[in-house]
Protein backbone atom coordinates (compact mmCIF):
# COMPACT_ATOMS: atom_id res chain seq x y z
CA UNK A 1 0.00 0.00 0.00
CA UNK A 2 2.87 2.49 1.25
CA UNK A 3 4.49 1.71 -2.27
CA UNK A 4 1.91 2.37 -4.49
CA UNK A 5 1.26 5.93 -3.55
CA UNK A 6 4.44 6.27 -5.59
CA UNK A 7 3.37 6.21 -8.46
CA UNK A 8 0.56 8.11 -7.82
CA UNK A 9 3.62 11.28 -6.88
CA UNK A 10 5.22 10.57 -10.01
CA UNK A 11 2.58 11.13 -12.07
CA UNK A 12 1.48 14.08 -10.68
CA UNK A 13 5.23 15.45 -10.87
CA UNK A 14 6.37 14.36 -14.25
CA UNK A 15 4.23 17.25 -16.08
CA UNK A 16 5.47 20.44 -14.04
CA UNK A 17 8.99 19.24 -13.91
CA UNK A 18 9.40 18.39 -17.64
CA UNK A 19 8.62 21.48 -18.25
CA UNK A 20 10.73 23.38 -15.73
CA UNK A 21 13.78 21.27 -17.07
CA UNK A 22 12.27 21.82 -20.97
CA UNK A 23 11.88 26.00 -20.11
CA UNK A 24 13.91 26.74 -17.25
CA UNK A 25 17.50 24.44 -16.79
CA UNK A 26 17.62 23.69 -20.35
CA UNK A 27 18.02 27.21 -21.35
CA UNK A 28 20.85 27.81 -18.45
CA UNK A 29 22.56 24.94 -19.87
CA UNK A 30 22.45 26.39 -23.61
CA UNK A 31 23.54 29.50 -22.41
CA UNK A 32 26.88 27.72 -20.41
CA UNK A 33 27.59 25.75 -23.27
CA UNK A 34 28.01 28.79 -25.64
CA UNK A 35 29.78 30.69 -23.43
CA UNK A 36 32.65 28.69 -24.57
CA UNK A 37 32.12 29.51 -28.22
CA UNK A 38 32.64 32.85 -30.45
CA UNK A 39 28.56 32.68 -31.57
CA UNK A 40 27.93 36.06 -33.39
CA UNK A 41 23.90 35.15 -32.39
CA UNK A 42 22.74 35.28 -35.85
CA UNK A 43 23.40 31.56 -37.24
CA UNK A 44 24.44 28.32 -35.72
CA UNK A 45 28.34 28.36 -36.94
CA UNK A 46 30.45 29.28 -33.83
CA UNK A 47 34.06 27.88 -33.20
CA UNK A 48 34.99 26.41 -29.86
CA UNK A 49 37.13 29.21 -27.78
CA UNK A 50 37.78 27.54 -24.50
CA UNK A 51 37.56 30.68 -22.01
CA UNK A 52 38.56 33.10 -23.93
CA UNK A 53 35.37 35.03 -23.52
CA UNK A 54 35.67 35.17 -19.58
CA UNK A 55 39.35 35.98 -19.43
CA UNK A 56 38.63 38.94 -21.75
CA UNK A 57 35.11 39.51 -19.70
CA UNK A 58 37.90 40.72 -16.31
CA UNK A 59 40.16 42.68 -19.00
CA UNK A 60 36.71 45.04 -20.00
CA UNK A 61 36.64 48.19 -18.55
CA UNK A 62 32.96 48.65 -18.73
CA UNK A 63 32.47 45.26 -16.96
CA UNK A 64 34.02 46.01 -14.78
CA UNK A 65 32.79 49.54 -14.55
CA UNK A 66 28.98 47.50 -14.56
CA UNK A 67 29.89 45.18 -11.90
CA UNK A 68 30.96 48.41 -9.96
CA UNK A 69 27.87 50.34 -9.91
CA UNK A 70 25.76 46.72 -9.07
CA UNK A 71 28.39 45.97 -5.96
CA UNK A 72 27.31 50.04 -5.73
CA UNK A 73 23.06 49.07 -5.70
CA UNK A 74 23.65 45.96 -3.57
CA UNK A 75 25.03 47.91 -0.70
CA UNK A 76 23.00 50.92 -0.70
CA UNK A 77 19.26 49.51 -1.87
CA UNK A 78 18.79 47.01 0.77
CA UNK A 79 20.33 49.05 3.53
CA UNK A 80 18.26 51.94 2.67
CA UNK A 81 15.27 50.13 1.59
CA UNK A 82 15.16 47.64 4.87
CA UNK A 83 15.65 50.56 7.21
CA UNK A 84 13.00 52.99 5.75
CA UNK A 85 10.37 49.97 5.24
CA UNK A 86 11.01 49.05 9.15
CA UNK A 87 11.20 52.91 10.57
CA UNK A 88 7.41 53.26 8.81
CA UNK A 89 6.18 49.68 9.42
CA UNK A 90 7.05 50.48 13.20
CA UNK A 91 5.18 53.62 13.09
CA UNK A 92 2.10 52.46 11.55
CA UNK A 93 2.08 49.27 13.84
CA UNK A 94 3.37 50.75 17.55
CA UNK A 95 4.34 54.27 16.83
CA UNK A 96 0.82 55.62 18.37
CA UNK A 97 0.46 56.91 21.66
CA UNK A 98 0.02 54.24 24.63
CA UNK A 99 -3.23 54.83 26.44
CA UNK A 100 -6.08 52.67 27.50
CA UNK A 101 -5.75 50.54 24.60
CA UNK A 102 -2.59 49.52 24.82
CA UNK A 103 0.10 50.20 22.30
CA UNK A 104 -1.22 51.08 18.78
CA UNK A 105 -0.06 52.24 15.40
CA UNK A 106 -0.49 56.09 14.07
CA UNK A 107 -4.27 57.10 13.47
CA UNK A 108 -4.92 56.70 9.83
CA UNK A 109 -2.49 53.31 9.63
CA UNK A 110 -4.48 51.79 7.47
CA UNK A 111 -4.93 54.45 4.64
CA UNK A 112 -0.78 55.08 4.88
CA UNK A 113 -0.71 51.07 4.33
CA UNK A 114 -2.17 51.83 1.27
CA UNK A 115 -0.40 55.04 0.34
CA UNK A 116 2.58 53.50 0.36
CA UNK A 117 1.79 50.71 -1.11
CA UNK A 118 0.86 52.66 -4.29
CA UNK A 119 4.26 52.77 -6.01
CA UNK A 120 4.47 48.70 -5.92
CA UNK A 121 1.56 48.58 -8.53
CA UNK A 122 2.68 50.71 -11.08
CA UNK A 123 4.56 48.92 -13.78
CA UNK A 124 8.23 49.85 -15.01
CA UNK A 125 7.10 51.48 -17.96
CA UNK A 126 5.14 53.83 -15.83
CA UNK A 127 7.68 54.56 -13.28
CA UNK A 128 10.36 55.77 -16.70
CA UNK A 129 7.52 57.96 -17.64
CA UNK A 130 6.89 59.53 -14.16
CA UNK A 131 10.97 59.77 -13.44
CA UNK A 132 11.28 61.48 -16.69
CA UNK A 133 9.11 64.04 -15.72
CA UNK A 134 10.44 64.48 -12.33
CA UNK A 135 13.86 64.28 -13.56
CA UNK A 136 13.59 66.57 -16.91
CA UNK A 137 16.69 68.64 -17.21
CA UNK A 138 14.92 71.94 -17.43
CA UNK A 139 13.02 74.50 -15.04
CA UNK A 140 9.43 72.62 -16.02
CA UNK A 141 11.19 69.48 -14.44
CA UNK A 142 9.75 68.98 -10.50
CA UNK A 143 12.98 68.31 -8.77
CA UNK A 144 14.45 71.54 -10.93
CA UNK A 145 11.04 73.39 -10.82
CA UNK A 146 10.77 72.61 -6.89
CA UNK A 147 14.41 73.95 -6.41
CA UNK A 148 14.11 76.82 -8.59
CA UNK A 149 11.19 77.82 -6.65
CA UNK A 150 13.43 77.61 -3.41
CA UNK A 151 15.99 79.73 -4.32
CA UNK A 152 17.88 76.96 -4.73
CA UNK A 153 18.84 76.79 -8.30
CA UNK A 154 19.53 79.24 -11.19
CA UNK A 155 16.32 78.74 -13.80
CA UNK A 156 18.97 79.31 -16.71
CA UNK A 157 21.23 76.75 -15.41
CA UNK A 158 18.99 73.24 -14.10
CA UNK A 159 20.53 70.10 -12.68
CA UNK A 160 21.32 67.67 -15.39
CA UNK A 161 19.71 64.83 -13.27
CA UNK A 162 20.17 61.94 -15.74
CA UNK A 163 23.10 63.81 -18.06
CA UNK A 164 25.53 63.99 -14.89
CA UNK A 165 27.44 61.18 -15.08
CA UNK A 166 27.78 61.94 -11.09
CA UNK A 167 24.36 61.45 -10.83
CA UNK A 168 22.39 59.35 -13.10
CA UNK A 169 23.61 56.16 -11.15
CA UNK A 170 21.62 57.70 -7.62
CA UNK A 171 18.67 58.66 -9.26
CA UNK A 172 18.42 55.06 -10.58
CA UNK A 173 19.13 54.29 -6.69
CA UNK A 174 16.25 56.83 -5.58
CA UNK A 175 13.37 55.32 -8.31
CA UNK A 176 14.33 52.06 -6.78
CA UNK A 177 14.05 52.77 -3.19
CA UNK A 178 10.87 54.31 -3.79
CA UNK A 179 9.36 51.68 -5.61
CA UNK A 180 10.20 48.69 -2.93
CA UNK A 181 9.58 50.33 -0.04
CA UNK A 182 6.03 49.83 0.33
CA UNK A 183 6.28 46.60 -0.63
CA UNK A 184 8.71 45.96 2.43
CA UNK A 185 6.55 47.97 4.41
CA UNK A 186 3.76 45.85 4.36
CA UNK A 187 5.80 42.52 4.33
CA UNK A 188 7.17 43.96 7.65
CA UNK A 189 3.86 45.15 9.78
CA UNK A 190 2.21 41.84 8.94
CA UNK A 191 5.32 40.37 10.88
CA UNK A 192 4.71 42.86 13.49
CA UNK A 193 0.89 42.11 13.34
CA UNK A 194 2.15 38.60 15.04
CA UNK A 195 3.77 39.92 17.43
CA UNK A 196 2.08 40.35 21.15
CA UNK A 197 1.35 43.55 21.55
CA UNK A 198 2.19 42.55 25.55
CA UNK A 199 5.64 42.63 24.37
CA UNK A 200 6.12 45.84 23.18
CA UNK A 201 3.81 47.02 26.85
CA UNK A 202 6.49 45.20 28.90
CA UNK A 203 9.57 47.08 27.26
CA UNK A 204 7.66 50.36 27.55
CA UNK A 205 6.58 50.07 31.12
CA UNK A 206 10.64 48.81 32.39
CA UNK A 207 11.30 52.03 31.16
CA UNK A 208 12.27 51.38 27.56
CA UNK A 209 11.98 54.22 24.43
CA UNK A 210 10.72 53.60 21.37
CA UNK A 211 14.44 53.56 19.76
CA UNK A 212 15.18 50.93 22.54
CA UNK A 213 12.10 48.87 21.50
CA UNK A 214 12.61 49.28 18.03
CA UNK A 215 16.47 47.75 17.99
CA UNK A 216 15.94 45.80 20.97
CA UNK A 217 12.68 44.12 20.28
CA UNK A 218 11.16 44.69 17.04
CA UNK A 219 14.07 43.80 14.53
CA UNK A 220 15.15 40.57 16.45
CA UNK A 221 11.56 39.15 16.72
CA UNK A 222 11.58 40.69 12.70
CA UNK A 223 14.68 39.10 11.49
CA UNK A 224 13.40 36.11 9.13
CA UNK A 225 11.34 38.67 7.34
CA UNK A 226 14.31 40.88 6.88
CA UNK A 227 16.70 38.08 6.09
CA UNK A 228 14.38 37.42 3.22
CA UNK A 229 13.56 40.95 2.53
CA UNK A 230 17.57 41.29 2.20
CA UNK A 231 18.09 38.57 -0.62
CA UNK A 232 15.14 39.90 -2.79
CA UNK A 233 16.47 43.05 -2.71
CA UNK A 234 20.17 41.76 -3.40
CA UNK A 235 18.50 40.23 -6.39
CA UNK A 236 17.12 43.19 -7.49
CA UNK A 237 20.18 44.85 -7.38
CA UNK A 238 21.93 42.70 -10.26
CA UNK A 239 18.99 43.42 -12.13
CA UNK A 240 18.03 46.86 -12.22
CA UNK A 241 17.73 46.31 -16.27
CA UNK A 242 14.36 48.04 -17.05
CA UNK A 243 14.93 51.47 -15.71
CA UNK A 244 18.64 51.91 -16.87
CA UNK A 245 17.34 50.92 -20.31
CA UNK A 246 14.58 53.42 -20.09
CA UNK A 247 15.59 56.25 -18.46
CA UNK A 248 19.51 56.48 -19.29
CA UNK A 249 20.92 57.94 -22.73
CA UNK A 250 23.00 55.88 -24.64
CA UNK A 251 23.30 54.12 -27.04
CA UNK A 252 20.79 50.66 -27.04
CA UNK A 253 19.19 49.59 -23.69
CA UNK A 254 21.16 52.54 -22.04
CA UNK A 255 23.74 52.86 -19.60
CA UNK A 256 24.98 56.52 -20.31
CA UNK A 257 26.14 59.39 -19.86
CA UNK A 258 29.69 57.70 -20.64
CA UNK A 259 28.46 54.03 -19.39
CA UNK A 260 28.17 55.85 -15.59
CA UNK A 261 24.27 54.18 -15.44
CA UNK A 262 25.99 50.89 -16.65
CA UNK A 263 24.90 47.60 -14.90
CA UNK A 264 25.30 44.37 -15.68
CA UNK A 265 22.11 43.41 -17.12
CA UNK A 266 22.29 46.04 -19.87
CA UNK A 267 25.77 45.58 -21.07
CA UNK A 268 24.74 41.41 -21.58
CA UNK A 269 21.53 42.54 -23.95
CA UNK A 270 24.33 45.33 -25.78
CA UNK A 271 26.62 42.47 -26.66
CA UNK A 272 23.97 39.96 -27.38
CA UNK A 273 21.27 41.89 -29.79
CA UNK A 274 23.70 44.57 -31.02
CA UNK A 275 27.48 43.92 -30.84
CA UNK A 276 27.40 40.29 -32.13
CA UNK A 277 29.19 39.30 -29.49
CA UNK A 278 26.08 36.83 -28.36
CA UNK A 279 28.78 34.35 -26.76
CA UNK A 280 30.44 36.94 -25.03
CA UNK A 281 27.14 37.93 -23.88
CA UNK A 282 26.09 34.57 -22.74
CA UNK A 283 29.75 34.13 -20.30
CA UNK A 284 28.70 37.25 -19.16
CA UNK A 285 24.84 36.07 -17.92
CA UNK A 286 26.92 32.81 -16.87
CA UNK A 287 29.13 35.13 -14.49
CA UNK A 288 25.66 36.95 -12.79
CA UNK A 289 24.09 33.70 -12.24
CA UNK A 290 27.34 32.83 -10.59
CA UNK A 291 27.58 35.77 -8.37
CA UNK A 292 23.63 36.09 -8.16
CA UNK A 293 23.37 32.48 -6.21
CA UNK A 294 26.60 33.17 -4.20
CA UNK A 295 25.85 36.24 -3.01
CA UNK A 296 22.28 35.04 -2.03
CA UNK A 297 23.81 32.01 0.17
CA UNK A 298 26.70 34.43 1.50
CA UNK A 299 23.77 37.13 2.53
CA UNK A 300 21.35 34.07 4.07
CA UNK A 301 24.63 32.47 5.99
CA UNK A 302 25.82 35.71 7.99
CA UNK A 303 22.46 37.29 8.38
CA UNK A 304 21.34 33.66 10.11
CA UNK A 305 20.43 34.19 13.56
CA UNK A 306 18.54 31.44 16.04
CA UNK A 307 15.12 32.24 15.82
CA UNK A 308 13.67 33.72 18.93
CA UNK A 309 10.34 32.48 19.52
CA UNK A 310 7.04 34.06 21.17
Amino acid sequence: MRNSKYPFIVGFLIVPVGLYALLVLWPYIQTFGYSFTNWSGESQKFDIIGFKNYTTLFSDDVFRKALWHNVLLLIFLPVITILLALFFAFLLNVGGRGGTGGVTGVRGSAFYRVVFFFPQVLSVAILAVLFEAVYRSDSAGLLNGVLVKLGLEDKNNPIEWLNDPNLVLWCILAILVWSGVGFYLVLFSAAMQSIPKDIYEAALLDGAGRGQTFFKVTMPLLWDSIQTAWVYLAIAAMDAFALVSSLTPGVAYGGGPDYHSEVLSTYLMRNFLYSGKSGYACAMGVVILFLTLILSIVTLRVTRRERIEF
